[in-house]
Formats: C-alpha cells, structure tokens, sequence
C-alpha cells in the first residue's frame, strides 16, 4: 500500500511517462489479453479492415495505461483539480432530482476512465453510492476501496446494495453502477444483440428501478484529452414503469453504450471478456424484469 500512496505522490506528467512505458511493455512484451482485444474489436466492428483494427487496439492499450496511472493518482488529486479535469455538460438533470429529494440510478460502462466519476460527481453536488464487484485479492480490494472513498464518495459491494438502500434510503444520491460487466449467473440474466453478438446483462439495474420508482440516467464519459474528461447524462427511465415494456430499460442502455463505443472504440476495455458466455447453452432467453 505504501508504494502506491508513494507513486500518488508523483505529478502526472511523470505517471503518463511511466504509462508510457507500461503500454509499450503490455502490447509488444507481456501482449496482455491481445488476443481477447483483437478477438472482440474484429466482432464487433466486421466492417472494419485489419489495419483498423489494430489501430484500435493500439489505442486501447494507451486508455487501459492511462487508467491505471490515474486511478494511483486518484487520492493525491485536489478538488480543484479533479473538478477541472472531470467536466459535466448537463448535471442539473440529476442535480435537480436530487435536491427534490429522489434517488437515482446511473448506468455508467467500462469507457475512459470510470473510476474518477463518483468523486467528481460528489464534487459536483450530486452524492454517488459507488456499486461495485468486489475483488478476489484482499490487497487490491483494499486498496480500490481507498480509492473509490476518494471525496466523499460510497463503494458499495454488489451484494451489500440492498442492505444499502435500507441503511441509506433517506439519503438522495445517485446509485452508480458500471453496467456493462458478465453476469455471474448467465442463466438469470436479461439477453440481448449488443455490437453483433447475443449479450448478457445484469437485469438487477432494471429490476431496482421498477420496485423503488427510481429514474435512470445513462452515464456518458469521453475522453476530451489526456487526463479530462466530459460526462453527459441521459435519462432513459422515469417512472411510473407501469407501461414501460419489460427489458425497456436495458435496451435503451444497450442503445446509448453501443452509440458511445462506435463514436470512441478504444475507450472501452476491450480486454474484458464480455462474450466469454454463449446463450445456447441456457434454456431461459430472459430474466423475469417487472
């Protein structure tokens, strides 16, 4: 822990030169996960020649370096400056819910760097509840946990949320998930087509937002330079849900992600293995929603 509190300290023009060095050894010496990355960007975009793809790929490796070093640098960062660095376009969209006194969700992704948004949205006025899958290595989970805390902001295990929405359900804030992640029980999740492929999501985040009338709010992050970044909000549901189709949510979600990703391609983490199930092999098409 103490080495990376003491590389926190370093400035970041001297943690992007190290970023550097970590891109070129994961892509040509460690070639970590490129067959997963190559594999994935050549499925998702069947349009795209060789050369392209490869040109993503190269750029998804400087992302997943920058992230790293960011994320070190996360608990030195300033107010002033994460607020610099972390721009909303539209937060009185969440804002003024929140001040009303409603919670909200956030569907956010895997895109840029997602680990800055909860503290910048605390920054910003707007109170996150950080929903997370808690890591297998005490060390790491410590240490993200440390990280994500950053400003004021709530990690949340996964399968500590209801316990949380209890504990903290006078509180409006927003309950932040990155939701593009594999669900752990592929046979309960919700199905659908996302970049040409059958894809699994968590039906948790739909299932949450109907039984507690809660609005949700597709969380755009795109890369404006190094190190900055702008998020814009979506709403894509507001309840009452009565009449809103099962799965709508997570469509639109669907929707807005896929819409993200071809705009920006090597901002999303490639090297995760999205597609590692194969909805064949489950008998149950979709998860009960409603």
């Amino acid at each position: 822990m103490f080495f990376f509190r003491l590389l926190s300290r370093l400035p970041l023009r001297l943690l992007y030169g190290l970023a550097t060095i970590l891109y070129f050894l994961l892509l040509h010496v460690i070639r970590y996960r490129r067959r997963v990355v190559i594999e994935n960007l050549r499925l998702s975009f069947p349009e795209k020649s060789p050369q392209a793809i490869r040109l993503i790929a190269r750029g998804f490796y400087r992302n997943l370096t920058d992230l790293i070093v960011e994320t070190i640098k996360m608990p030195d960062l300033t107010a002033d400056e994460l607020r610099r660095r972390v721009r909303f376009t539209n937060p009185e969209l969440v804002r003024d819910r929140l001040k009303a006194g409603q919670t909200v969700i956030g569907m956010a992704s895997h895109q840029s760097n997602w680990e800055w948004i909860p503290s910048a949205s605390v920054l910003n006025d707007m109170p996150v509840d950080s929903v997370y899958k808690p890591l297998t290595n005490p060390f790491f989970e410590e240490l993200m946990r440390e990280v994500r805390s950053s400003f004021g902001a709530v990690p949340t295990p996964m399968n500590l949320l209801p316990r949380q929405m209890v504990a903290r359900k006078n509180i409006p804030r927003i309950i932040a998930l990155v939701a593009d992640q594999v669900p752990d029980v592929p046979e309960q999740a919700y199905w659908t087509n996302f970049l040409h492929r059958d894809t699994p999501f968590y039906p948790g985040t739909e299932r949450l937002a109907r039984s507690r009338n809660l609005p949700v709010f597709y969380t755009e992050l795109v890369r404006v330079g190094r190190g900055r970044y702008e998020v814009t909000f979506t709403l894509i549901g507001d309840p009452p849900y009565t009449d809103l189709p099962a799965g709508a949510i997570l469509e639109r979600y669907r929707d807005q992600l896929e819409d993200t990703i071809r705009r920006h391609p090597a901002d999303w983490l490639w090297s995760h293995k999205r597609w590692k199930h194969w909805r064949g092999k489950y008998a149950k098409v979709g998860a009960k929603l409603e």
